[in-house]
């Protein structure tokens, strides 16, 4: 009797996981999804996304995918049933149709860890308004004006201790050079005379776990990024309360926080001190991280091209030349006639697809391509599908700043995605370009230098440098 309860109790069991799975992989929706696959209840093909490949190919998870179902495809990463998208068409009208019919979105993983309050989980004219409070920041005009300055300083800086060293790793060198400026730029810190919290190493710790899978427990990757974040916050949050706290009144904007400060005692703002802390937060992780990412690539390229080399630096020897005086910053003039150095940039950030995924919600019902994606659907554009397109690109996967001759340089395309599209352009480009150009200014005519080690390079789905990129430099003697 109680052999045939257990088995009984065992068919139930086999029966109703049976059905969880049928239900997961054969949602119930009146709308006409494209074709795919949703892999295992709440574990999706999770597995499959997060599986290293390397740098020169579309990733393997979705290559297979599109020739097995087409430019258009289903999946579930993460527990989220995700609608994929290689076609340029259709991810351009989805960057066009930004409010309309699709919203930004982040997995509840990634929200986690850069903050229910940042940039990111806004929409319409909050988002609006907060990436005009950013733009305060980084614009062309202040780039020009006040900013080129101070980065060309910190750049000088940065080589002439590289070059006492002897050796660096370019990915952690460049990392540190850029966050330092962006620092003390948006919050006047020096971690040389913190006292108290070591905010590089947050953010190393929160880089470290960040695209990894959502499990917080400790010793994981991702409870570690959490601590990071944690961490990173206090000491963002700290300084705004010494900021409001102190005596001295501020009679001019010294930094960014001292901006977002005023704006917050603006009775008319939404802005409070938790969206503001925040905000410091994501600028100064997307301002080092992905640049520096790009500055690793591009001396990588450039080890590996030496013709683009040559060109590149006959392009900025000549800028030296037609200065009156030889040891002056870079000019804004000067920046604006580097066009080789902006086709390398381009070229570099093409290959290098340093976001793997571009995610947006649909707002209303839609129809893509005879498939109608219903509201609340998650749609994922994918950018290295498009810059890796053979009908897009002729040799795709080779390095060639020259196939951008002649073409628009500083503008976002249906076939050139690399800081995103429509109004959620990436806001940092600018910032990001200015300092690739002015770094390879300098590393081209100030200094002799050559990779010795690494430059290995795996995607899990994010870009790595697993054994760093290691390079040999020293000053050129006049």
């Amino acid at each position: 009797m109680e052999l045939l309860t257990v088995s009984y109790l065992i068919t139930i069991l086999v029966l109703w996981i049976s059905y969880k799975v049928y239900k997961w992989s054969h949602p119930k929706s009146k709308a006409n999804l494209p074709p795919g696959s949703t892999g295992l209840p709440y574990i999706g093909e999770t597995l499959q996304f997060f599986t290293p490949y390397y740098l020169y190919d579309i990733p393997p998870f979705i290559k297979k995918r599109v020739s097995r179902y087409g430019s258009l495809f289903l999946t579930s990463i993460v527990g989220q049933k995700i609608v994929v998208s290689t076609d340029p068409e259709v991810n351009n009208y989805i960057f066009q149709q930004e409010d309309k019919i699709f919203e930004c979105f982040y997995t509840d993983g990634f929200v986690k860890l850069l903050g229910t309050e940042s940039i990111l989980a806004y929409h319409g004219n909050l988002h609006k308004y907060i990436k005009n409070l950013i733009l305060r920041l980084v614009s062309p005009e202040n780039l020009k004006e006040n900013l080129l300055h101070g980065m060309d300083l910190n750049t000088r800086n940065a080589f002439r201790s590289w070059s006492s060293h002897g050796s660096v790793e370019v990915k952690e060198e460049s990392a540190d050079m850029v966050f330092a400026y962006a620092a003390k730029l948006v919050m006047s810190y020096d971690e040389t005379k913190a006292k108290k919290n070591n905010l590089r190493g947050s953010f190393k710790d929160f880089l470290d776990g960040l695209i990894s899978f959502p499990i917080n427990i400790p010793g994981t990757a991702f409870h570690a990024c959490l601590q990071g974040r944690k961490n990173a916050m206090k000491a963002i949050t700290d300084a705004f309360i010494e900021r409001q706290t102190s005596t001295n009144k501020l009679n001019e904007h010294t930094d960014f926080l001292d901006y977002l400060i005023e704006e917050i005692n603006d009775k008319d703002t939404i802005l409070n001190q938790a969206i503001a802390a925040d905000l410091v937060f994501v600028i100064l992780f997307a301002t080092f991280e992905t640049t520096s990412t790009s500055i690793t690539m591009a001396t990588k390229f450039l080890s590996d091209h030496p013709n683009v080399l040559e060109e590149l630096t006959k392009e900025h020897l000549n800028i030296l030349k037609n200065r009156s005086e030889q040891d002056t910053g870079i000019t804004w003039k000067e920046y604006k006639s580097m066009t080789f150095t902006h086709m390398v940039i381009n070229e570099t950030v093409r290959l290098a697809n340093i976001v793997p995924g571009i995610f947006r919600r649909v707002i209303k019902d839609v129809n893509l391509k005879g498939y109608t994606i219903p509201k609340g659907m998650i749609v994922m554009v994918s950018p290295s599908t498009v810059h890796l397109n053979s009908d897009k690109y002729e040799d795709p996967l080779a390095f060639n700043p020259w196939r951008w001759k002649g073409k628009e340089l500083h503008l976002g395309s249906k076939e050139f995605m690399a800081f995103g599209g429509g109004v959620r352009l990436c806001v940092g480009a600018d910032f990001a370009k200015l300092q690739l150009a002015v770094y390879l200014h300098y590393l081209v005519t100030k200094y002799r230098w050559k990779v010795t080690k690494g430059g290995e390079i795996i995607r899990k789905p994010g870009l790595m440098f697993p054994n760093g990129l290691h390079m040999q430099i020293s000053e050129l003697q006049n």
